[in-house]
């Protein structure tokens, strides 16, 4: 395992307070690794000059805490800095040896109805009661019948509040799966089936380039884009003119389909994105 560096560490706490830094300065396999998993963006700013930088702060910061056992990074880099003893280390990294670890592997699902599926050969229903979750740990001997739709949530809320929201879906057999905790294992999953995957996520610039990057990359034409019927009314009424304004500056063209490309129209003729906790608002209406 490779364990953070103290430069590094530093620029990545540089990131997290709002500061771009060239993409030069900050080759490692570490960081080649947080932008794979779209925890750390890229902008493209004239026609070669790459730019890091974080959309979602406390995304890095699950990220560090998750993959790399660093629960409070200000005082892992103090300790550094001061040369601190193994056990004082210990209260900011998960380990002795602040190496990169990883505590779980796996990802969270939740299902409406019961899905028979199948752990290590052997049966496994997946039903799991209102307010609780099903983690799969051995995702490789993870397997679902493959008329099942894989649904992919991007926000913690959304995914804590599936039934009301399960209205929006016409699939008989749905399987919701959580991006967080955020690693590589549910696309990992993802491709050695052959289920169709549908990515709910926010309607915005970032919530289309996490769908492209971390899922259409990987899967092709069995991942698509989840855009309900009446979105313009939606983004008409509710979009928020904030976090467009925020976003559309640094993105690079993310026209996937005809769908998406519609989709960006409306972001931009209303000049609002919209996030998808507003399914949850409406339903409690």
């Amino acid at each position: 395992m490779k364990k953070i560096t103290i430069q590094t560490a530093k620029k990545i706490q540089r990131l997290i307070l709002g500061e771009s830094i060239p993409l030069g300065q900050l080759k490692n396999a570490i960081i080649n690794q947080m932008i794979d998993d779209g925890v750390l963006n890229i902008k493209l700013q004239g026609r070669s000059k790459k730019t890091v930088f974080v959309l979602t702060p406390e995304a890095v910061t699950n990220y560090l805490h998750n993959e790399m056992g660093i629960h409070d990074l200000g005082v892992y880099i103090r300790n550094l800095e001061s040369g601190t003893t193994r056990a004082e280390n210990i209260i900011a990294s998960s380990d002795s040896k602040s190496s990169v670890v990883r505590t779980f592997k796996g990802f969270l699902v939740n299902c409406v109805a019961p899905i028979e599926a199948e752990m290590h050969n052997k049966a496994l229903v997946i039903a799991p009661q209102e307010g609780t979750y099903t983690y799969i740990h051995d995702y490789e001997s993870f397997h679902i019948p493959s008329e099942t739709v894989v649904v992919g949530i991007e926000n913690p809320e959304n995914f804590r509040y599936i039934q009301q929201q399960i209205s929006l879906f016409d699939h008989k057999s749905i399987l919701f799966v959580s991006r967080y905790p955020q690693s590589k294992d549910l696309i990992r999953w993802l491709q050695q089936g052959d289920n169709s995957y549908i990515h709910f996520g926010d309607f915005d610039f970032e919530g289309i380039r996490i769908f492209r990057d971390e899922y259409f990359k990987y899967l092709g034409d069995r991942a698509s884009f989840f855009i309900p019927q009446n979105i313009e009314d939606l983004i008409q009424r509710y979009g928020n003119k904030t976090l467009y304004d925020k976003q559309f500056r640094s993105t690079s063209s993310l026209n996937l389909n005809e769908e998406v490309a519609q989709l960006i129209d409306l972001f931009h003729q209303y000049k609002r994105c919209l996030e998808q906790e507003i399914f949850i608002s409406l339903s409690k209406e």
